[in-house]
């Protein structure tokens, strides 16, 4: 039987096609490897997305009992927050707007027994 965890992290002040792609690159891996691979990652996106796994793998083990190896990324969506609108000065007195991005992301991870390896019986048919 598959159980689900989920976690989530709002109003990240980083635009969501950033963080999408690091998000793209943990769909459907083990936690455990993504624990090694996201502090290798050279955006800025890797960090709170692997403080996110972390929160996501505590809750696992401490509300639910679940071994840390069995656990998968089902699934990581990234929505757009809010966005802050400010102003910057140009030339000749005009003024260009900034917006301003923030993201919420949504990681499920799954629980999944490991898979037994059928054995095949070999049946002698009787004549």
């Amino acid at each position: 039987m598959n159980k689900e965890v989920k976690a989530t992290l709002r109003f990240l002040k980083m635009g969501p096609r950033k963080v999408r792609l690091i998000a793209d690159t943990m769909r459907g891996h083990k936690a455990v490897i993504l624990l090694d691979r996201l502090p290798l990652k050279s955006q800025k996106a890797a960090l709170p997305l692997l403080k996110l796994l972390k929160s996501a793998i505590a809750n696992a083990k401490n509300n639910h009992k679940f071994e840390v190896e069995t656990l998968r990324v089902k699934s990581i969506t990234v929505d757009g927050g809010p966005m802050v609108k400010r102003w910057m000065p140009r030339a000749h007195g005009r003024a260009t707007p900034l917006r301003q991005r923030t993201s919420h992301v949504n990681l499920v991870l799954i629980s999944e027994e490991p898979k037994e390896k059928k054995t095949k019986k070999l049946q002698k048919k009787s004549k």
